[in-house]
Protein backbone atom coordinates (compact mmCIF):
# COMPACT_ATOMS: atom_id res chain seq x y z
CA UNK A 1 0.00 0.00 0.00
CA UNK A 2 1.39 3.28 -1.16
CA UNK A 3 0.11 6.80 -0.51
CA UNK A 4 1.46 8.02 -3.88
CA UNK A 5 -0.52 5.29 -5.63
CA UNK A 6 -3.63 6.47 -3.75
CA UNK A 7 -2.91 10.06 -4.84
CA UNK A 8 -2.64 8.81 -8.42
CA UNK A 9 -6.04 7.13 -8.07
CA UNK A 10 -7.69 10.39 -6.95
CA UNK A 11 -5.62 12.60 -9.33
CA UNK A 12 -4.15 14.61 -6.44
CA UNK A 13 -0.86 16.34 -7.26
CA UNK A 14 -0.67 19.27 -4.82
CA UNK A 15 1.68 19.48 -1.81
CA UNK A 16 0.62 17.58 1.31
CA UNK A 17 3.34 18.37 3.86
CA UNK A 18 0.95 20.00 6.32
CA UNK A 19 -1.88 18.05 7.95
CA UNK A 20 -4.06 21.19 7.80
CA UNK A 21 -7.68 21.90 6.85
CA UNK A 22 -6.82 23.20 3.38
CA UNK A 23 -4.99 19.97 2.46
CA UNK A 24 -7.73 17.82 4.01
CA UNK A 25 -10.42 19.64 2.00
CA UNK A 26 -8.47 19.28 -1.26
CA UNK A 27 -7.79 15.55 -0.76
CA UNK A 28 -11.41 14.98 0.28
CA UNK A 29 -12.77 16.68 -2.85
CA UNK A 30 -10.46 14.68 -5.12
CA UNK A 31 -11.55 11.51 -3.29
CA UNK A 32 -15.31 12.05 -3.79
CA UNK A 33 -14.88 13.12 -7.45
CA UNK A 34 -12.73 10.08 -8.30
CA UNK A 35 -14.10 7.21 -6.21
CA UNK A 36 -17.78 6.36 -6.84
CA UNK A 37 -20.13 5.34 -4.07
CA UNK A 38 -21.23 1.98 -5.49
CA UNK A 39 -22.57 -1.43 -4.44
CA UNK A 40 -22.02 -3.15 -7.80
CA UNK A 41 -20.01 -6.02 -6.27
CA UNK A 42 -23.10 -7.54 -4.68
CA UNK A 43 -24.91 -7.33 -8.05
CA UNK A 44 -21.98 -9.02 -9.80
CA UNK A 45 -21.77 -11.98 -7.42
CA UNK A 46 -18.60 -10.65 -5.71
CA UNK A 47 -18.10 -10.74 -1.94
CA UNK A 48 -17.13 -7.48 -0.22
CA UNK A 49 -14.27 -7.92 2.24
CA UNK A 50 -13.67 -5.30 4.92
CA UNK A 51 -9.95 -5.72 5.46
CA UNK A 52 -7.92 -2.70 4.33
CA UNK A 53 -5.75 -4.59 1.83
CA UNK A 54 -8.83 -5.88 -0.05
CA UNK A 55 -10.38 -2.40 -0.04
CA UNK A 56 -7.12 -0.83 -1.25
CA UNK A 57 -6.73 -3.37 -4.07
CA UNK A 58 -10.34 -2.93 -5.18
CA UNK A 59 -10.52 0.87 -5.11
CA UNK A 60 -6.95 1.98 -5.81
CA UNK A 61 -5.60 -0.79 -8.07
CA UNK A 62 -8.78 -1.99 -9.80
CA UNK A 63 -10.18 1.57 -9.97
CA UNK A 64 -13.52 0.60 -8.49
CA UNK A 65 -15.65 2.43 -5.96
CA UNK A 66 -17.28 1.04 -2.84
CA UNK A 67 -19.85 1.72 -0.16
CA UNK A 68 -19.32 3.72 3.04
CA UNK A 69 -17.49 0.90 4.87
CA UNK A 70 -14.87 0.72 2.10
CA UNK A 71 -14.61 4.34 0.95
CA UNK A 72 -14.31 5.87 4.42
CA UNK A 73 -11.98 3.11 5.63
CA UNK A 74 -9.61 3.87 2.73
CA UNK A 75 -9.81 7.60 3.51
CA UNK A 76 -9.17 6.87 7.20
CA UNK A 77 -5.96 5.01 6.24
CA UNK A 78 -4.80 7.80 3.90
CA UNK A 79 -5.40 10.54 6.50
CA UNK A 80 -3.56 8.53 9.15
CA UNK A 81 -0.62 8.11 6.77
CA UNK A 82 -0.56 11.89 6.28
CA UNK A 83 -0.39 12.55 10.02
CA UNK A 84 -3.98 13.58 10.73
CA UNK A 85 -5.61 12.86 14.08
CA UNK A 86 -8.53 10.81 12.79
CA UNK A 87 -10.97 8.27 14.22
CA UNK A 88 -13.88 6.18 12.91
CA UNK A 89 -17.44 6.84 14.14
CA UNK A 90 -20.68 4.91 13.57
CA UNK A 91 -24.06 6.36 12.53
CA UNK A 92 -27.71 5.37 12.19
CA UNK A 93 -29.04 6.59 8.84
CA UNK A 94 -32.48 8.17 8.47
CA UNK A 95 -35.05 6.13 6.52
CA UNK A 96 -37.56 8.54 4.93
CA UNK A 97 -40.05 5.72 4.25
CA UNK A 98 -39.99 4.71 7.93
CA UNK A 99 -39.83 8.33 9.14
CA UNK A 100 -37.12 7.35 11.61
CA UNK A 101 -33.50 6.34 12.13
CA UNK A 102 -32.33 2.74 11.82
CA UNK A 103 -32.23 0.80 15.10
CA UNK A 104 -28.72 -0.50 14.35
CA UNK A 105 -25.63 1.43 13.33
CA UNK A 106 -25.38 1.08 9.53
CA UNK A 107 -22.97 3.82 8.45
CA UNK A 108 -19.35 4.75 9.05
CA UNK A 109 -17.90 8.29 9.09
CA UNK A 110 -14.73 9.99 10.31
CA UNK A 111 -13.86 12.63 12.87
CA UNK A 112 -10.68 14.60 12.18
CA UNK A 113 -9.16 16.98 14.74
CA UNK A 114 -6.97 19.79 13.39
CA UNK A 115 -5.25 22.12 15.91
CA UNK A 116 -7.86 21.23 18.51
CA UNK A 117 -10.84 21.80 16.20
CA UNK A 118 -12.99 18.72 15.38
CA UNK A 119 -14.46 18.14 11.90
CA UNK A 120 -16.79 15.50 10.46
CA UNK A 121 -15.50 13.97 7.24
CA UNK A 122 -17.69 11.51 5.30
CA UNK A 123 -16.86 10.48 1.73
CA UNK A 124 -19.26 7.54 1.76
CA UNK A 125 -22.84 8.76 1.74
CA UNK A 126 -23.14 9.22 -2.01
CA UNK A 127 -26.01 10.79 -3.91
CA UNK A 128 -27.32 14.28 -3.28
CA UNK A 129 -26.58 14.13 0.46
CA UNK A 130 -22.83 13.79 0.05
CA UNK A 131 -20.93 16.64 1.76
CA UNK A 132 -18.24 18.28 -0.37
CA UNK A 133 -16.14 19.69 2.46
CA UNK A 134 -15.37 18.71 6.06
CA UNK A 135 -18.05 19.98 8.45
CA UNK A 136 -17.09 21.80 11.62
CA UNK A 137 -18.41 19.83 14.60
CA UNK A 138 -20.53 22.73 15.85
CA UNK A 139 -24.15 22.44 16.89
CA UNK A 140 -26.79 24.59 15.19
CA UNK A 141 -24.53 26.38 12.67
CA UNK A 142 -25.55 26.48 9.00
CA UNK A 143 -22.63 25.33 6.84
CA UNK A 144 -23.31 26.21 3.18
CA UNK A 145 -21.63 24.06 0.52
CA UNK A 146 -22.19 23.58 -3.22
CA UNK A 147 -24.68 20.67 -2.71
CA UNK A 148 -26.69 22.71 -0.19
CA UNK A 149 -26.68 23.90 3.41
CA UNK A 150 -25.65 21.26 5.96
CA UNK A 151 -25.97 21.55 9.70
CA UNK A 152 -25.22 19.47 12.76
CA UNK A 153 -27.31 19.44 15.93
CA UNK A 154 -26.14 18.09 19.30
CA UNK A 155 -28.79 16.67 21.61
CA UNK A 156 -27.16 15.48 24.82
CA UNK A 157 -24.26 13.72 23.08
CA UNK A 158 -26.25 12.46 20.10
CA UNK A 159 -25.41 14.41 16.94
CA UNK A 160 -27.78 14.82 13.99
CA UNK A 161 -26.71 15.69 10.43
CA UNK A 162 -29.30 17.42 8.24
CA UNK A 163 -29.35 19.20 4.89
CA UNK A 164 -31.58 22.00 3.61
CA UNK A 165 -33.09 20.79 0.33
CA UNK A 166 -33.34 22.67 -2.94
CA UNK A 167 -36.01 22.45 -5.62
CA UNK A 168 -35.48 20.14 -8.61
CA UNK A 169 -36.05 21.31 -12.19
CA UNK A 170 -36.65 18.34 -14.52
CA UNK A 171 -36.80 19.43 -18.19
CA UNK A 172 -38.80 16.37 -19.30
CA UNK A 173 -40.60 14.80 -16.34
CA UNK A 174 -41.04 11.04 -16.63
CA UNK A 175 -42.56 8.33 -14.50
CA UNK A 176 -39.17 6.96 -13.45
CA UNK A 177 -38.08 6.84 -9.84
CA UNK A 178 -35.99 9.91 -9.12
CA UNK A 179 -33.30 9.25 -6.52
CA UNK A 180 -33.66 11.61 -3.57
CA UNK A 181 -37.05 13.05 -4.50
CA UNK A 182 -37.61 15.89 -2.02
CA UNK A 183 -40.13 14.96 0.63
CA UNK A 184 -42.48 17.49 2.11
CA UNK A 185 -40.67 20.06 4.18
CA UNK A 186 -37.37 21.73 3.56
CA UNK A 187 -35.04 19.73 5.81
CA UNK A 188 -33.72 16.25 4.96
CA UNK A 189 -32.47 14.29 7.95
CA UNK A 190 -29.37 12.25 6.95
CA UNK A 191 -28.12 10.36 10.03
CA UNK A 192 -27.40 10.54 13.74
CA UNK A 193 -24.18 9.52 15.49
CA UNK A 194 -22.21 9.72 18.73
CA UNK A 195 -18.54 10.57 19.17
CA UNK A 196 -17.66 7.11 20.52
CA UNK A 197 -14.56 5.93 18.59
CA UNK A 198 -15.05 2.72 16.60
CA UNK A 199 -12.82 0.17 14.89
CA UNK A 200 -13.45 -1.24 11.41
CA UNK A 201 -13.91 -4.70 13.01
CA UNK A 202 -17.03 -3.33 14.73
CA UNK A 203 -18.65 -3.25 11.27
CA UNK A 204 -17.83 -6.81 10.13
CA UNK A 205 -21.27 -8.11 11.06
CA UNK A 206 -22.95 -5.18 9.30
CA UNK A 207 -20.83 -5.77 6.19
CA UNK A 208 -21.97 -9.39 6.04
CA UNK A 209 -25.60 -8.59 6.87
CA UNK A 210 -25.98 -5.92 4.17
CA UNK A 211 -24.77 -8.37 1.52
CA UNK A 212 -27.42 -10.99 2.34
CA UNK A 213 -30.40 -9.10 3.81
CA UNK A 214 -33.12 -8.84 1.12
CA UNK A 215 -34.76 -5.86 2.87
CA UNK A 216 -32.04 -3.24 2.56
CA UNK A 217 -31.88 -0.79 -0.35
CA UNK A 218 -28.36 -1.93 -1.30
CA UNK A 219 -29.65 -5.45 -2.08
CA UNK A 220 -32.74 -4.15 -3.87
CA UNK A 221 -30.99 -1.70 -6.19
CA UNK A 222 -27.66 -1.55 -7.99
CA UNK A 223 -26.29 1.91 -7.23
CA UNK A 224 -23.35 3.92 -8.55
CA UNK A 225 -23.02 7.64 -7.77
CA UNK A 226 -20.17 10.07 -8.29
CA UNK A 227 -19.75 13.73 -7.39
CA UNK A 228 -18.73 15.94 -10.34
CA UNK A 229 -17.25 19.45 -10.35
CA UNK A 230 -20.75 21.00 -10.44
CA UNK A 231 -23.16 18.28 -9.36
CA UNK A 232 -23.78 14.57 -9.34
CA UNK A 233 -24.04 11.46 -11.50
CA UNK A 234 -26.23 8.61 -10.25
CA UNK A 235 -26.93 5.27 -11.91
CA UNK A 236 -29.65 3.38 -10.02
CA UNK A 237 -30.70 0.19 -11.81
CA UNK A 238 -31.16 1.33 -15.41
CA UNK A 239 -31.89 4.97 -14.52
CA UNK A 240 -29.12 7.53 -15.05
CA UNK A 241 -29.64 10.85 -13.26
CA UNK A 242 -27.36 13.81 -13.97
CA UNK A 243 -27.76 16.65 -11.50
CA UNK A 244 -26.33 20.14 -11.79
CA UNK A 245 -26.36 21.96 -8.44
CA UNK A 246 -27.83 25.47 -8.18
CA UNK A 247 -28.55 25.64 -11.90
CA UNK A 248 -30.91 28.50 -11.00
CA UNK A 249 -31.23 30.12 -7.61
CA UNK A 250 -32.13 27.43 -5.07
CA UNK A 251 -32.87 24.97 -7.90
CA UNK A 252 -30.93 21.91 -9.11
CA UNK A 253 -31.21 20.81 -12.74
CA UNK A 254 -32.09 17.10 -12.97
CA UNK A 255 -31.74 15.15 -16.23
CA UNK A 256 -33.03 11.55 -16.22
CA UNK A 257 -32.38 8.85 -18.84
CA UNK A 258 -33.44 5.19 -18.89
CA UNK A 259 -30.68 2.94 -20.23
CA UNK A 260 -30.63 -0.46 -21.89
CA UNK A 261 -28.47 -3.29 -20.48
CA UNK A 262 -25.77 -2.54 -23.06
CA UNK A 263 -25.81 1.17 -22.23
CA UNK A 264 -25.40 0.45 -18.49
CA UNK A 265 -21.99 -1.13 -19.08
CA UNK A 266 -20.90 1.66 -21.45
CA UNK A 267 -22.11 4.36 -19.03
CA UNK A 268 -20.18 2.81 -16.14
CA UNK A 269 -17.03 2.96 -18.25
CA UNK A 270 -17.54 6.40 -19.83
CA UNK A 271 -18.99 8.36 -16.91
CA UNK A 272 -17.77 6.49 -13.80
CA UNK A 273 -14.49 5.04 -15.14
CA UNK A 274 -15.55 1.58 -13.92
CA UNK A 275 -14.86 -1.63 -15.82
CA UNK A 276 -16.38 -4.65 -14.07
CA UNK A 277 -14.71 -8.06 -14.04
CA UNK A 278 -18.00 -9.94 -13.66
CA UNK A 279 -21.42 -9.51 -15.26
CA UNK A 280 -23.64 -6.90 -13.59
CA UNK A 281 -27.29 -7.72 -13.09
CA UNK A 282 -28.89 -4.28 -12.63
Amino acid sequence: MNIQEYFGRISYTKPHKDADLQTLTAIFQHHIQSIPFENLSMHCGEAIELDLQSTYNKIVRKKRGGWCLEINHLLFWALQELGYEVCILGANSYEPAEKGYTAEINHILLKVVIQGDPYIVDAGFGGAYQMWQPLMLISGKDQPQVPGIFHLMDDDGIWYLEKVKRKHYIPEPSNNDIPDTPELGNIRKIYRFTLEPRHIDDFQELNEYLQVSPDNILRKKSICTLQTTNGLLALVGWTLTEMKYNYKEDTDLVDITTLTDEEVEKTLKDKFNIVLENKLVP
